[in-house]
């Protein structure tokens, strides 16, 4: 008798923005146990291009159809569509993958939808060094989460607590603090901004007692991201230096991150937490 081969994984992306395009491309040169099955995207004329050079062009669909035929769908979109975008997936009982972890924090029912319906929503490590640590940690005892997290000025570009605030931060010349409190008081003002801090945040002791810093600083040129968790198991202190990808608010290696993810999904040996 011959050995039962594992079912092929259909994957959706919702957007084909730097991060989305990437992980289409990655997909489209082979992951195995991976198929890339469909995209959705803002602009189909736009993407016309991008999409007809694939060895493999997905079908595009609306947000609302992506969970038809996809076991995993990845959203790569803006925050505002998360809600569109996941209703449908969860309540087909298919997996997530959210990257707009800040716009989860504001729709944290769809948490529940996905116990519901026996989904799942999967958050990739993304920017955040150190985060299977965290994870381990919250087994334990942890007494406190700090974070500090800096990037150029253009990175904030739009910000809504910039632009409330009529705060400009393209001319400034020396770092320049924009927020410190808890991740959940800045989850609104920083939609674009908070991934890797919310991250942390549901990884460890929760948006309320997760304490965050938020800089532009002109003097950089990556995402820097500092992290301190003191706990009964380990006092962890990682920072990580992001260089941007084509969309300064992003790092590059948040594709990276949801490619190794779609890997270890995909494969027969999983390494990491």
């Amino acid at each position: 008798m011959g050995l039962v081969q594992d079912r092929t994984k259909t994957v959706a992306i919702a957007g084909l923005g730097a991060i989305g395009r990437k992980i289409a491309l990655a997909l489209d040169h082979g992951i195995p146990g991976m198929v890339l099955g469909a995209v959705a995207v803002g602009n189909p004329e736009k993407a016309h291009g991008f999409i007809s050079s694939l060895k493999q062009p997905p079908q595009v669909l609306a947000l609302s159809e992506l969970s038809t035929d996809a076991d995993i769908v990845i959203e790569c979109a803006p925050a505002a569509v998360l809600r569109e975008l996941a209703t449908p997936v969860l309540q087909a009982g298919k997996t997530l993958v959210i990257l707009s972890v800040g716009a989860l924090l504001l729709n944290d029912d769809l948490i529940d939808l996905a116990k519901a319906c026996g989904a799942r929503i999967q958050i990739p490590t993304g920017a955040l060094i150190g985060l299977d640590a965290l994870i381990a940690a919250a087994e334990g005892e942890i007494h406190s989460v700090r974070m500090k997290s800096s990037k150029p000025p253009q990175g904030f570009h739009g910000a809504p607590f910039l632009v409330e605030r009529g705060i400009e931060v393209m001319g400034i010349k020396s770092p320049l603090q924009l927020y410190a409190g808890s991740a959940r008081e800045a989850a609104t003002g920083f939609p674009a901004n908070l991934n890797v801090a919310i991250a942390a945040s549901l990884a460890g002791i929760g948006v309320d007692r997760t304490q965050l810093e938020i800089w532009a600083d002109p003097t950089i040129t990556r995402n820097t991201h500092e992290l301190v968790v003191e706990s009964d198991s380990a006092r962890l202190s990682v920072k990580i230096e992001n260089i941007p990808s084509e969309n300064p608010k992003t790092g590059r290696i948040t594709a990276q991150s949801v490619i190794a993810l779609l890997r270890k999904m995909g494969g027969h040996l999983a390494i990491g937490t």
